[in-house]
């Protein structure tokens, strides 16, 4: 699972989402449970066939819907009918930013390896560390920046948090605060638990980026995540 900070296109979506027609026709498409035609769609929401196109067309390009050829139509007459069907994919948009699906993947990789680790929060926090570094060395094949220095390491660094609603920034040298915690309200009602899980999300992160001279240090403050990165000469 990605932890990109929003799904590509969510406030497209959304925003395609705003138009009443292109709504009726994507909750009927979601209701009927098989792949709808051009023609059902439009005789679903009363609009005409080519109006309907236009609008599942839309859906479609921003990632509601997908469409294929379907072999629903007379044999041998023509080209096979365009259908669509509902994209596997969820929409969601949240601002700020909160990751409560990652969170939840965390713990429940943590609860499979309870025994393994002696106990699920031991578990839980290994898997966040384990998902750290996933997202760090996909960044870093990604980017491939060689060597990092400190203050390199801690621009990319940033980069990858800023994508993950984190919403770093920069109080002073050599240091990175982010401003935003992408498990809050969890982290409010569970502190302990949530904010070692974030801590080992984020030392995994700088682990797979290889960004040596960096530490994710546990620095809690109000209203902001409690882990700032810091590097040995800020």
């Amino acid at each position: 699972m990605s932890a990109d900070a929003e799904p590509p296109g969510a406030i497209e979506a959304v925003a395609v989402l705003g138009e009443e027609v292109r709504r009726r026709l994507y909750y009927a498409v979601r209701a009927a449970g098989r792949p709808v035609s051009r023609d059902e769609a439009a005789t679903a929401v009363g609009i005409s066939r080519k109006l309907a196109a236009f609008h599942l067309d839309k859906l479609t390009d921003v990632g509601l819907l997908r469409a294929h050829f379907d072999g629903i139509g007379r044999r041998g007459v023509g080209r096979k009918p365009k259908v669509y069907e509902p994209a596997e994919a969820a929409v969601q948009v949240s601002i700020p930013v909160r990751r409560h699906e990652l969170l939840a993947d965390i713990l429940v990789h943590g609860l499979l390896a309870e025994d393994e680790h002696g106990g699920a929060r031991s578990a839980s926090l290994e898997a966040a560390r384990r998902r750290g570094i996933d997202v760090g060395a996909a960044e870093r094949e990604k980017v491939r920046p060689g060597r990092l220095g400190p203050e390199r390491a801690l621009a990319l660094a940033e980069d990858v948090l800023a994508r993950n609603g984190f919403e770093p920034g920069r109080p002073g040298r050599g240091c990175v605060r982010l401003h935003n915690c992408p498990f809050h309200p969890l982290a409010t009602a569970a502190p302990e638990l949530v904010c070692g899980l974030n801590h080992a999300f984020l030392s995994g992160m700088l682990d797979g980026l290889q960004a040596h001279a960096v530490d994710a240090v546990l620095a809690p403050a109000a209203g902001e995540c409690c882990v700032e990165l810091r590097h040995g000469d800020g």
